[in-house]
């Protein structure tokens, strides 16, 4: 067992759980798209620096070019800033369920696009993950919750899994950090202008919006993204991907413990459902290896 992988999937999975609690607290005090743009800002330049320091250079392969811009495009400036906005009106680990059912879109979308064949392991998985994930979305959505922030949170996660297709390519030809810095970057400038056009720059100052920010920016911001492109880079997009079966019970664990959200039995029900279907689609892919 490669027990250095298995650390940086687990810290990847919880760092990138997290990420939910932590902007929920960020957008209850602050304006979303411009704090997250902010974030990036930071981030970014705080990536390209440390890479710069380590002797990486803005010297990329081509295919990483492409990966800084559709990367930055869909996982930074849509994935990210769809759920900030989303979850001024939804909680946090409901948000990180509906994130958590990426693994299951490339999946879907890999059948339904690329003609990939799935195995009868996958097509449960597939079946069970979409389950859970509409179980989970029924006992909200007949508890009233907000359906424009569902939607957010849907087209969100379908560009993370736009942006997991570009992954093969960013983990190739070193320079990582140097990578992460960059698509911070091309986040930012994306959101910047629909900050200034949209919002209000109102901010309720607390010790916790603080913290917040702080450890959005550090922690899933930089840390998780490096890692996880280190962790591809280990051990291939398959096999990396099959942490984000840990993501559903992380994020409403986190959210939980720290925010006090509150989880009904068919919330538990479904978590267990979408995390063995997540599970299962990813250990499909799996290739037997030579004893």
């Amino acid at each position: 067992m490669d027990i250095r992988a298995l650390v940086m999937g687990l810290a990847f999975a919880f760092m990138w759980s997290s990420a939910f609690t932590s902007a929920r607290i960020i957008v209850a005090d602050a304006p979303p798209i411009t704090t997250l743009a902010i974030r990036f800002v930071i981030s970014g330049l705080l990536g390209i620096a440390i890479a710069a320091a380590l002797g990486q250079k803005i010297s990329l392969t081509r295919g990483q070019w492409i990966s800084v811009v559709v990367f930055g495009i869909s996982q930074n400036a849509l994935y990210l800033g769809l759920n900030f906005v989303a979850m001024q009106w939804i909680e946090a680990g409901f948000a990180s369920i509906i994130a958590s059912s990426m693994p299951l879109i490339v999946a879907a979308l890999g059948w339904a696009v690329f003609r990939d064949k799935l195995t009868p392991l996958a097509l449960t998985g597939l079946v069970l993950g979409f389950a859970g994930v509409a179980l989970i979305m029924g006992t909200r959505i007949s508890g009233g919750v907000d359906l424009i922030g569902i939607a957010l949170c849907v087209i969100a996660a379908l560009a993370l899994a736009v942006a997991t297709l570009t992954v093969r390519t960013a983990s190739g030809g070193g320079n990582l950090l140097m990578v992460v810095g960059l698509q911070m970057i091309v986040g930012a400038v994306v959101l910047a202008p629909f900050g200034i056009a949209f919002e209000t720059l109102e901010v309720t100052w607390s010790w916790q919006l603080v913290a917040a920010f702080i450890y959005t920016t550090l922690i899933p911001g930089l840390a998780a993204t490096w890692v996880w492109f280190a962790l591809v880079g280990r051990i291939g997009p398959v096999r990396a991907s099959t942490f984000h079966f840990l993501n559903p019970f992380f994020g409403v664990t986190i959210a939980a413990l720290l925010l006090g959200e509150e989880l009904g039995p068919l919330d538990v029900v479904g978590v267990a459902i979408v995390t063995v279907g997540i599970l299962a689609v990813q250990l499909a892919k799996q290739k037997p290896t030579a004893s």
